[in-house]
C-alpha cells in the first residue's frame, strides 16, 4: 500500500502545482496525509484537502475539484469529491496483482521498511531482579522488549539484546540475613528459587511485621540487611560467595522461562558488572560540580528541571540504581556505539529514567539524546497489586503450565493422533498468554483475569495460530496452483487490501514503540482470511484460474501472518 500511496501522492502533487506552482509540498508529505475512511462506501483512501486550504488560499472543495480534474492513475478505479475530501476507490485487479507480486517477491522481508541499515540499537529489557521467581509482572518488559527488538531487526537495524539482571542491591543483603538466620544449603539447593522466595517473604515480614501471622516488626533487621550488602560492595568474600550461589540458582530458573518464550539475549551483564565502573562516573560528577551532599547522601540537584534530586550514593557510600545505570549506559556506548539505547520498564520507573537521563546530559555526554525509555502499564491480579515480598504473584511457569494443560485437553479431544502434541500444546498455551498481553496497548493497565487470558474463543492467540494452520492445511492439500489472477468475490479484494497494509503497520509499531499494532493487525488479517475462507470455495473451485487466485491469496496470507508472528514472539504452527 505504501507504493500505491506514493503513486497517488505524485498525482495529487501535480494537482496542487496547478493551483500554485510555487507550493512546497513533497510526495512523502502528501502520502502521509492520505487517510483510510471509516466507511468503505467513502472510498479506500481519502485526501483531506482542508489541510492545504491555508497554504493554497483556496477552499477545501476548490482544492479537491482541481486535483480531481487532472488526476489519473491505473491503481485507482474512480475518484470523487465529497465536501473537502478527495475520495479514491482502488482498482481491485491492480491491488490484487500488486500485493501478491510484492508478497512473493519479498517473502520473509515483506513489510520491512529496511530503513535501519548501518544503525545499532541496544535494548535493555526483561532484566528481572534475581532471587525472585519470574511472575506475570515480568512479562511486560520481556515480551514488549523482545517484540521491539524483533521489529527493529526486521527493519534492518543491528540489535543488541541486553538482560540487565538485578543481581546487586539491598535485596541480596536481605537474603543473606535471612539465609544466615533460617536457611540451609541443602534446602535452598533442592527448592531453588522457591526457597529463596520463602526466605525473602520471611525477612520482609520480619522487618515490617505481619499482624495476621503474629509476627512483630523488627526494623533492626533492615539495618542488618544494609550492612550485609555494604560488606558485599566492600569485597567481603563470604558474602560474595553466597551472592554468586544465589545468582546461579536464579538464572537457572529464568532460563527455563526464556526457553519457553523462545527468547535469547546477547548480553547478561548485570548490575554487579559495574561495581568497578561506577567510581569513574561518580568522579566525573564531582569534577563537573554536579554532586552535592544532602544529609550525608550524594545527590544531583534537578530542581531546575522540576524533578526531585537524583540520588547517586547513600550515606554509607553504597551505590544506587541511577549510579549503576549511568555506568552501564557509558559502557554500552563504548562497546556498541549505539544510535539508540532503548529501556523497556514499567511506567512506575518513568521518573527514575527521566532523572538519570538528565544527569547524563548534564555530564556532557553527547549521546544523552539517544536514550529512550519505553514505559508500559501495571499488571494487577483481580485488582490486587503484585508484590513478591508478600507472595502475591502469579508465577509464569504455573501460568504457562495451566495454559498448556488446557490446550492439551482440547487437542486430545479434537486431534488425538497429532504428532508432537505436547510441544504444540505448549507453543499454543504460551502463545495465548503472550498474545493476550501484547494485544493491549502497552500503557494500558492490565487487570489480569485468568479466564480471559486462557480463553480460546474470540480475538486470542489460539485463534490466530489456528488461522495460520488453516492456511497451511489448504496449501498442503493443493497439488499445484497458478494461472491467471481473476477476481470473482469482494472477500478476495478485501483480503488483498489488508495484506497490502502490513508495511504501514510495521512503521507505525516502530514509530510508536507499540507491539500491539502488530497484534491487532494479525487479528485483522485473520478475520479477513476467515471471511474469505467461509465465503469463497478454494480447493473445490471449478475454474482453475479462480482456484489458483484463491490459493495465491492463501499462500500470501500464510507468508504475511508468519512475518507478523515473528515480530511478537508467536510460534508458527502448521498442524493443530
Amino acid at each position: 500500500m505504501l507504493t500505491i500511496k506514493k503513486r497517488i501522492a505524485e498525482q495529487i502533487v501535480k494537482g496542487v502545482k496547478a493551483i500554485n506552482p510555487e507550493a512546497e509540498l513533497g510526495v512523502s508529505d502528501v502520502a502521509a496525509m492520505l487517510e483510510y475512511p471509516p466507511d468503505a462506501n467513502m472510498g479506500d483512501l481519502a485526501f483531506p484537502c482542508f489541510k492545504l486550504s491555508k497554504t493554497l488560499r483556496r477552499s477545501p472543495v476548490q482544492i479537491a475539484q482541481t486535483i480531481a480534474e487532472s488526476f489519473s492513475d491505473e491503481a485507482v478505479a474512480r475518484a470523487e469529491v465529497v465536501g473537502g475530501y478527495f475520495n479514491l476507490y482502488l482498482d481491485g485487479a491492480y491491488l490484487m496483482h500488486h500485493t501478491l507480486s510484492e508478497v512473493f517477491k519479498k517473502k520473509e522481508s515483506y513489510g520491512s521498511p529496511a530503513n535501519g541499515d548501518g544503525k545499532t540499537v541496544v535494548f535493555d529489557y526483561s532484566s528481572p531482579n534475581l532471587a525472585k521467581p519470574f511472575h506475570i509482572g515480568h512479562l511486560g518488559t520481556t515480551v514488549i522488549g523482545h517484540s521491539l527488538r524483533k521489529l527493529h531487526e526486521f527493519a534492518g537495524y543491528k540489535c543488541v539484546g541486553i538482560n540487565y539482571v538485578g543481581d546487586w542491591g539491598t535485596q541480596f543483603g536481605k537474603l543473606i540475613v535471612a539465609y544466615k538466620k533460617w536457611g540451609d544449603r541443602e534446602t535452598v539447593e533442592n527448592g531453588g528459587v522457591d526457597a529463596l522466595v520463602d526466605l525473602y517473604v520471611r525477612i520482609n515480614n520480619a522487618i515490617s511485621g505481619n499482624e495476621a501471622q503474629g509476627i512483630p516488626a523488627d526494623p533492626a533487621l533492615a539495618d542488618e540487611a544494609r550492612a550485609e550488602f555494604c560488606k558485599m560492595e566492600q569485597g567481603d568474600e563470604e558474602n560474595l560467595a553466597l551472592w554468586r550461589w544465589l545468582v546461579k540458582l536464579s538464572l537457572k530458573a529464568n532460563d527455563e522461562i526464556y526457553a519457553q518464550l523462545g527468547i535469547t539475549f546477547d548480553s547478561y551483564k548485570g548490575e554487579s558488572n559495574y561495581t568497578t565502573e561506577m567510581p569513574a562516573q561518580v568522579q566525573k560528577l564531582r569534577d563537573a560540580g554536579l554532586l552535592k551532599l544532602d544529609d550525608g547522601a550524594s545527590i544531583v540537584d534537578l530542581s531546575e528541571y522540576n524533578m526531585p534530586p537524583c540520588l547517586i550514593l547513600k550515606r554509607d557510600g553504597s551505590s544506587l540504581y541511577p549510579t549503576r545505570d549511568i555506568a552501564a549506559a557509558y559502557d554500552r556506548k563504548q562497546l556498541y556505539d549505539f544510535d539508540k539505547a532503548v529501556y523497556v520498564t514499567s511506567a512506575g520507573q518513568s521518573l527514575h529514567f527521566a532523572q538519570w537521563f538528565k544527569v547524563v546530559e548534564l555530564m556532557g555526554y553527547d549521546w544523552a539524546d539517544k536514550l529512550v525509555h519505553v514505559p508500559y502499564g501495571t499488571v494487577s491480579i483481580n485488582g490486587a497489586k503484585l508484590a513478591t515480598r508478600t507472595g502475591n504473584v502469579i508465577l509464569l511457569r504455573d501460568l504457562f503450565a495451566l495454559a498448556t494443560e488446557k490446550v492439551a485437553g482440547i487437542m486430545e479431544e479434537k486431534s488425538p493422533n497429532l504428532q508432537d502434541k505436547e510441544k504444540i500444546a505448549e507453543q499454543i498455551g504460551v502463545g495465548a498468554i503472550v498474545f493476550y498481553y501484547l494485544s493491549n496497548t502497552r500503557m494500558k493497565d492490565i487487570n489480569f483475569v485468568m479466564e480471559d487470558a486462557l480463553s480460546f474463543e474470540g480475538n486470542t492467540g489460539p485463534y490466530v495460530q489456528y488461522t495460520y494452520a488453516r492456511a497451511c492445511s489448504i496449501l498442503n492439500r493443493a497439488d499445484h496452483f497458478g494461472g491467471k489472477v481473476v477476481i470473482t468475490a469482494p472477500e478476495e479484494v478485501a483480503l488483498a487490501k489488508v495484506l497490502s497494509t502490513f508495511g504501514e503497520k510495521v512503521n507505525e509499531a516502530l514509530e510508536t514503540y507499540e507491539p500491539s499494532v502488530i497484534a491487532r493487525y494479525i487479528l485483522s488479517v485473520s478475520a479477513a482470511f476467515n471471511r474469505f475462507y467461509h465465503n469463497c470455495t478454494i480447493l473445490g473451485a471449478e475454474d482453475e484460474n479462480v482456484k489458483g487466485t484463491r490459493l495465491l491469496l492463501t499462500d500470501a496470507t500464510k507468508q504475511v501472518l508468519g512475518n507478523a508472528f515473528d515480530l511478537i514472539c508467536l510460534k508458527k504452527i502448521e498442524k493443530i
